[in-house]
């Protein structure tokens, strides 16, 4: 089993996804963003061990987890998820698992990582929504819902992969 760090949980975030969410930013990525939020998270061993945030998700008014890093789809860290994954969607089958990533979705996870890697093919089936592409700071938008440069996209993973097109996750009416 792999053991992962993980830089930080939110218990009750606003700010990475639609709702009440739990979000888990994970230790380790390689994109290295020009002014990341989070540098510190590039190192695979930085933080601590990653433990039950199951209880986390209880309460109703929390709509789902969110997956930010560091990277959660470097493949250290899909392998270290997944047995969380799996609890999440076991315990809160209707809460959804948002995750951010540096990596394209199209050129990076389904071209290559999905068929390559039996490991990305299980992680990506508990992704409901992905954030996908390294944050650019050239391209940094503040008026951006969910992401922050303009290069990134909400995808919706399930109907994306079935319909072959990228399908974008749009903000409900308030």
């Amino acid at each position: 089993m792999t053991v992962m760090n993980y830089a930080d949980i939110k218990r009750i975030d606003v700010a990475n996804g639609p709702g009440v969410r739990v979000s888990l930013f994970v230790s380790g990525c390689t994109h290295h963003c020009k002014e990341c939020f989070n540098p510190e998270t590039w190192d695979f061993g930085y933080g601590k061990l990653l433990d039950e945030i199951i209880q986390y998700l209880k309460p109703d008014y929390i709509k789902g987890l969110t997956l930010l890093g560091g990277d959660p789809m470097e493949k250290v860290n899909q392998e270290a998820l997944i047995p969380l994954l799996e609890k999440v969607k076991k315990e809160y089958p209707d809460k959804s698992i948002w995750c951010y990533t540096g990596y394209d979705f199209e050129n990076d996870i389904k071209e290559n990582m999905l068929e390559n890697c039996e490991v990305t093919k299980k992680f990506m089936s508990y992704i409901d929504v992905l954030v996908d592409g390294e944050f650019k700071l050239e391209l940094k938008d503040l008026n951006l819902v969910f992401r922050g440069s303009s290069n990134q996209r909400i995808i919706m993973v399930k109907e994306s992969l079935e319909s072959g097109n990228i399908i974008l996750w749009k903000e409900p009416e308030r």
